[in-house]
């Protein structure tokens, strides 16, 4: 064995005797690599070339050196731990040794065998527990000197027992000072909550904190680690403070860059969208406008036109939807079967020949509250999105069923009771973990750039949470996908809105005796509502900004309603209402506008762009029934 790997702990012999030394070589030499050396000034040479020697073994009465002066100077240079051997009843020498030679034993000559053989191994082995503390000393100096952190060593009394200088730092304090003593007794802010509840849960705990500096924001983060003692309890708290502030700036940058390139994936997608329906729009007017005589062909070219239009108001809706924070807005009690219906012929006609669609809706679907044209446009969004899966064809099945769930399904936000599920399944390539894990996150998408918005399955799942219920994705990788959505069943019957309908009881009133005043800076959008409104018979005054209706109105013209746009230059539709509701408390006003996210006075109606004729008429029935005075 090579004393390389021999593992054994080394003992050094010390004895001016060559026969003691032959018969303590023998006694030990199967547990311990045995060094030998015949004078104390040889023994000292032995412990500078070797560091490793765990006990020495000296005899007393040596020429030119005696072993408590051999073993005194051995003790500045090793840590090996020291026995006197001596053949004389000296006590004063075995005193010197004893203190400045530091022994942990001595055994007089003759020596008893196991007696000797017991002592040297308790000396090998205490020689190696302070080794081991000492290392481990050093490595909890080491950690607590260059870890970048602030680290404190709490006893359960939240008393500091150790600190490092970072934490002293903090605390205005050396690190000497501040032991026996609690944070708050020093001025230092800590996260005494989370120390509780790692003592009271037994478990790391970490928590992240912002706070205001000259400097700016900083992040500074707690992690409070529990010690137990050796009866289970804990006794010690080990707090860790680092400052994470770059890594929170640079994870704020890298969302930064991850929206614009978010941004960059809507905008391609939304181009090409629009640039299509722009087409199908300009192309069917340009083609209507060649063929006036032929009444047939333009009714034709202009349905398409309008179609086209209205996939585009779709395509606006499912933009503006994620910025939208309010409640369900229009959700009315809905027969789901009668809707399905009418919706297969709109999504077979937009899928195409590529694929096969299977229906499989049961009878007597539960209504619910939902917002008709929304669920048109979730369920056309998901088989859009099971067609594009099956590159190479396929079936596509959609599925209508009613369920009551006592335990809905794990990981879902279902409350138990009656639901609706409508389910869209494919066979296509499915989707990763790593996919699933971000397919619901807005404008994220597989497809190519220019080919898809990422909004489809997002804009699913926002309406199935308006609607109170929820969206379950089903999918692995090669299996294909099933997306569910969950929509409670309604307590009232189709036909009945979900909402608190305007006052009733008021008849409309002569058209031709009413006149509306149309408010709106696009001339091409307010002649399209002054020619509806002229359509039905009502005489109408056109104004191109607030301003100028406001004139309007203090002059005392005529006014029976306003239909007032709400973004517009200079004063916008909600200040032309404060403004005119003096001048005249009992005009109805209704407000135009394409956002989502418009607060209005509580006497002013709202109507989203875009809107039919038949909207516009439903708003200004609402709007007269609710004006009218309680006994008509």
């Amino acid at each position: 064995m090579t004393a390389a790997s021999d593992s054994r702990p080394i003992l050094l012999l010390v004895d001016d005797e060559p026969d003691i030394l032959v018969a303590l070589e023998d006694l030990f030499e199967d547990d311990y690599r045995v060094v030998a050396a015949r004078s104390g000034r040889e023994g000292l040479q032995r412990l500078t070339e070797l560091r490793e020697v765990a006990v020495i073994l000296s005899d007393q009465r040596m020429p030119e050196m005696t072993g408590d002066a051999f073993l005194a100077q051995a003790r500045e240079i090793s840590d090996a731990q020291a026995i006197l051997l001596t053949g004389y009843a000296d006590l004063s020498s075995v005193t010197s040794a004893l203190n400045r030679g530091g022994i942990v034993g001595y055994a007089a000559k003759p020596w008893e065998p196991d007696g000797l053989r017991a002592m040297v191994a308790t000396a090998a082995e205490q020689h190696r527990l302070k080794r081991a503390l000492h290392q481990e000393r050093a490595l909890l100096r080491g950690l607590m000197a260059h870890l970048p952190a602030a680290v404190a060593v709490k006893d359960a009394d939240g008393r500091f027992v150790r600190i490092n200088e970072r934490k002293a730092e903090t605390l205005g304090l050396p690190p000497e000072a501040s032991l026996g003593r609690t944070e708050p007794e020093l001025g230092g802010r800590g996260r005494p909550d989370a120390e509780q509840m790692a003592v009271n849960e037994r478990r790391t705990v970490e928590v992240l904190d912002e706070r205001q500096t000259e400097t700016g924001p900083q992040w500074l983060e707690t992690s409070v680690v529990p010690v137990p003692d050796a009866d289970g309890e804990i006794g010690h708290l080990v707090v860790l403070e680092r400052d994470v502030t770059d890594e929170k700036l640079a994870e704020m940058h890298l969302r930064q860059s991850d929206k614009l390139r978010a941004l960059g994936t809507l905008a391609g997608g939304v181009a090409h969208d629009f640039n299509n329906l722009l087409t199908a729009i300009i192309g069917s007017l340009e083609l209507a406008a060649r063929r006036l005589g032929d009444e047939r062909a333009v009714r034709r070219y202009l349905d398409n036109a309008t179609l086209a239009a209205q996939k585009g108001a779709g395509l606006t809706q499912r933009l503006l939807g994620f910025s939208r924070q309010t409640e369900s807005r229009g959700a009315e009690v809905t027969d789901l079967g009668a809707l399905l219906l009418e919706t297969r012929d709109l999504v077979e006609r937009t899928l195409g020949a590529s694929v096969r669609t299977l229906w499989d809706v049961a009878p007597g679907l539960w209504p619910a509250a939902i917002e008709p044209d929304q669920f048109e446009l979730a369920l056309l969004n998901l088989t859009v999105n099971a067609r594009d899966a099956m590159p190479d064809g396929g079936d596509i099945l959609v599925t209508a069923e009613n369920l009551s769930l006592e335990e809905p399904p794990a990981g879902l936000d279902l409350a138990p009771g009656d639901y609706v599920r409508v389910s869209v399944r494919d066979s296509g390539e499915g989707m990763s973990p790593e996919v699933l894990a971000r397919v619901l996150e807005p404008f994220f998408t597989t497809k190519p750039v220019g080919k898809g918005t990422g909004l489809g399955l997002p804009m699913a799942y926002g309406f199935a949470q308006r609607s109170g219920g929820a969206l379950e994705i089903c999918s692995e990788l090669g299996q294909g996908a099933d997306i569910r959505i969950y929509l409670p069943r309604a307590a009232v019957k189709p036909g009945e809105s979900a909402v608190p309908a305007a006052a009733e009881g008021a008849a409309s009133p002569a058209r031709g005796d009413r006149r509306v005043l149309v408010v709106d800076d696009e001339a091409a959008v307010r002649s399209v509502t002054a020619g509806f409104l002229r359509d039905c018979g009502y005489d109408v005054v056109e104004a191109d900004s607030a301003a100028t209706a406001l004139d309007l109105i203090a002059r005392d013209e005529p006014v029976d309603l306003a239909l007032v746009d709400f973004a517009m230059p200079g004063l916008n539709g909600v200040e032309f209402a404060r403004r005119a509701r003096p001048l005249r408390p009992n005009l109805p006003i209704i407000l135009l506008t394409g956002y989502f996210d418009v607060e209005v006075p509580n006497d002013v109606a709202l109507v989203h762009k875009p809107f039919s004729n038949a909207t516009l008429q439903a708003a200004i029935a609402e709007a007269w029934a609710a004006s009218a005075p309680a006994d008509a």
